[in-house]
């Protein structure tokens, strides 16, 4: 099963989707609909599974260079996380699954 199999399998059952206050910060005029509909010819790369773990998955999508990080939860809320134009700075925030898992449990 790839990526996007991954997420379209969640994606019928996802209950809400939710911005974070950072996540609109960092890309304060994303359209949120583009990743839900799964419109694939604004981005490189779409629905990548990057983690998984306490029952939360994590996924990137690539526009330009900017790494947009969203999850689904046990809840099955789509929360975006967190936007990124430096591949270093995102590397660390996946690194930092107690980060994940308290900005998802703080919304």
């Amino acid at each position: 099963m790839n990526c996007e199999d991954v997420f379209e399998e969640l994606r019928p059952h996802i209950t809400e989707v939710i911005v974070t206050r950072h996540f609109h910060r960092d890309l304060p005029e994303f359209d949120t609909s583009l990743v839900v509909d799964g419109q694939h010819v604004h981005f490189r790369h779409l629905h990548k599974l990057e983690e998984h773990f306490d029952g939360v998955f994590v996924f990137r999508a690539l526009k330009d260079k900017t790494h947009i990080v969203y999850a689904v939860d046990g809840k099955r809320r789509l929360i975006f996380l967190r936007a990124f134009h430096n591949f270093h700075e995102y590397g660390n925030f996946l690194a930092d699954r107690k980060g994940i898992l308290s900005m998802i449990g703080s919304v």
